[in-house]
This record gives structure tokens, sequence and C-alpha cells, in this order.
């Protein structure tokens, strides 16, 4: 299947109190570019994400950006019992000493209970932090992928139309190559003949008519060969054979096995494309060859405009 750069992708995951959301946003780029704004204290988190999306795109400029807040107020937690019976029997040496010593708030609590749990094991809390960042990281790219892959889908259509174009040109121009061969042959032979009797108004008394007839037109006929694009079209044909093939099954695995890029394949096809079309466009012996080239030359470029994108 063939897939788009351009994508948007979100997931959240959440822990206790801590709710965590990612964001992937892509756009076209010749290579993987990824960009992470994540906060400070995610940031040990960046190797293994880097990982997971380098296993699943190739291409394309995709900025990650990761969001951690709060899911509950500190009142809706539930307190360590345990820490605020140390807690109280601390307040209750104070005031042995010093009576008029105020109790804390239970926000000023709150927050001095998660502080210790917070110093209690950062390890633990980072080992949390990154299996919640990974957890919303493979929705987001699920989502992220799914929608390069219906984006790619509509593109892939409107490459499919101006192939279909393309088709259209060739079909009818082919059967005219015949009689503009034959014209310009005709011509190109009537004008060697005048170009031979103004040169030579005395003739060639050694070179009978027909012997001269004949060389004039095996001359003829070499020049037409010169406008012959019988092999142009049917490499533009194998060309399109091949652009659908991409279209509908997507990059193929190299030798390692490893998917390459469907972009990088298509982009090198419609450059052969081009440069097809150009020599048709060069071998024109007539109007109407002209007219199907600069047409051939138009629907490429809008099916390399589209194509840029593609992964």
């Amino acid at each position: 299947m063939i897939l788009s750069m351009t994508a948007f992708g979100s997931g959240t995951a959440r822990h206790d109190d801590t709710q965590l959301t990612i964001e992937l946003r892509g756009v076209n780029s010749r290579f993987l570019d990824l960009h992470f704004k994540l906060p400070d204290e995610y940031r040990h988190a960046e190797s293994r994400l880097r990982e997971l999306l380098s296993a699943r795109l190739l291409r394309g400029k995709v900025e990650i950006r990761l969001a951690s807040q709060g899911a509950r107020s500190d009142v809706a937690r539930i307190p360590d019992m345990a820490a605020l019976e140390a807690l109280a029997r601390q307040l209750a040496q104070v005031r042995s000493i010093l009576p008029d010593t105020p109790a804390p708030r239970l926000q000023e609590v709150l927050q001095w209970l998660g502080g210790q749990a917070e110093q209690s094991d950062p390890g633990e809390r980072e080992q949390v932090q990154l299996a919640l960042t990974l957890e919303a990281a493979e929705t987001a790219l699920t989502q992220f992928v799914q929608a390069r892959e219906r984006e790619g889908a509509r593109l892939a259509e409107v490459v499919m139309g101006c192939a279909d174009t393309i088709v259209t040109i060739l079909d009818a121009l082919e059967p005219q190559l015949p009689g503009i061969q034959d014209d310009y042959r005709q011509k190109l032979q009537g004008r060697l003949q005048e170009s031979v009797a103004q040169a030579f108004p005395g003739g060639f008394a050694h070179i009978g008519g027909q012997e001269l007839s004949e060389r004039l037109a095996s001359e003829a006929n070499l020049f037409a060969l010169r406008i012959d694009v019988a092999e142009e079209i049917a490499r533009l044909r194998s060309h399109l054979a091949e652009l659908r093939h991409l279209l509908q099954h997507g990059a193929a695995e190299d030798a390692r096995g490893k998917r390459t890029s469907a972009g990088k394949r298509l982009d090198f096809l419609f450059q052969e494309m081009n440069r097809e079309a150009n020599t048709l466009g060069s071998k024109s012996g007539a109007l109407v060859m002209t007219r199907a080239a600069m047409d051939l030359k138009l629907q490429i470029e809008q099916m390399r405009e589209q194509a840029a994108n593609f992964e």
C-alpha cells in the first residue's frame, strides 16, 4: 500500500494521577527527520521513541509533542496513611516544645507527601514515565500510519487519473504514426529531388533514373526512421505498468529484506517517463506529435507533484 507523508496522530495514556498525551505531525521530507518536543523530565524516553518511529516510518519530517498533566486534583489523591501518621508524630514532638505550632493545611500535606513519593524511588518513576510514553506513542503511531494510508490512497487515485490520461494520449497518437511517417518520407523525398536537380542541372548521366530514385528513397527512409517513436511509446507503456504496480502494492523489499521507499522509486520512474516524452517531442514530425509530447509532459509533471508526498 502506498503511503503519504502528511498525517496526524495522537495517543493518551493514564496512570494514577498522571495523564500523558503524544501528538505526531508529519509533512514532506526527502529523508526521515524526527523533531522531539518533550518536557525535561521525559527526555530519557527520546531514544526509545526514536527506535519505535524509525521502525515504522521511512521518510517524512515528523514532529513529536509530549504533554503531561495531573488527571486528578491534589484533593482527590489518596494519601499514604503511614506517612500521615509519621507526620502527626513529628508535629506532636514539635508541639511538645513549641505548643503554638499550627497544623499544616491539607494542600501542603498532600504536596509534601507527593514530593516524598517522588524522592523515594526516581528509577521507578522513570520506568512509569517510559511505560506511559511508549503506550501513548503506540496509539499515536497507529493513528498516524492509518492517516498516511488514507491520504496515500487519495493521492494514488489522482496519479492513476493522470496515468489513464497518458494512455488515452498514446492510444490516440499511435494509429497516426504510420501516416505521419509516410507524409514525412514523401515530403523529404521531394525536397531531396529538388535539391539534386538544382545542384546538378545536367543530371547524373552515368546514373539511371531508377537507381537515382532508389537512392533518394533510401535516404528518405533513413530520415523517416529518425521520427519513429514506437520505442518511446513502448517504454512509456512499460513505465505506466510499473507505476500501477507501485501504486497498488507499494515499494518492495530490498535484498536485505528491508522495506524501500515507494516515493523515491516513483520519482525515478517519472524522470524516465519525462525523458521519453522529451525524446518524442524532439522527434516530432507533425504538429499532432508536438501537442502529444506537451500533453504527456504536463501529465507527468502533475504526477510528480502529487508523488512528492509519497513516503
